[in-house]
């Protein structure tokens, strides 16, 4: 899939198993693995955000979504502020919303990880993201989605 007539640089989905792997590209997250936002100590918490990686989590019951400080950051939203799925996922470039939709609706089909560069138009100049997802399932079926999102440098 096109990003304004480019290929994207970074696309793929990967099997659940491999998350251990996927979260730690590039030494993103180094060892810590990826707690619920809820649960995980604030020492992670304030490492990442030193990184500029902000922590998300979707529930697919409603929808309602869960952000790190840096992740508000990132779309340019007051931090703490209510948050609509829709609203955000507006944020995101055309092409690239096109393409998060399509890997998130086979990631809680298929119970498999994906990743994907996107462009967002929120608030200000275009920017690039990176963002990383994975199912957490309970009884075999995903009951929500997880991940990191990371500003690009362009």
């Amino acid at each position: 899939m096109a990003i304004n007539g480019e290929t994207p640089e970074l696309t793929y989905s990967w099997p659940l198993f491999e998350s251990g792997a996927r979260f730690d590209l590039g030494g993103l997250i180094d060892s810590i693995g990826l707690p619920s936002i809820s649960s995980m100590p604030v020492w992670q918490s304030d490492a990442l955000a030193r990184q500029g990686i902000g922590l998300w989590e979707c529930d697919l019951r409603d929808n309602s979504l869960a952000w790190s400080p840096v992740t508000y950051d990132i779309f340019g939203f007051a931090r703490g502020s209510r948050l609509n799925r829709e609203a955000c996922a507006a944020c995101y470039a055309e092409g690239s919303r096109a393409i998060m939709e399509r890997l998130r609706g086979y990631a809680i089909r298929h119970r498999r990880g994906f990743t994907v560069d996107v462009e967002l138009r929120s608030g200000g100049p275009l920017r690039h993201m990176r963002l990383i997802a994975a199912p957490v399932c309970n009884a075999g079926r995903v009951v929500r989605l997880q991940g990191v999102k990371r500003l690009l440098k362009d």
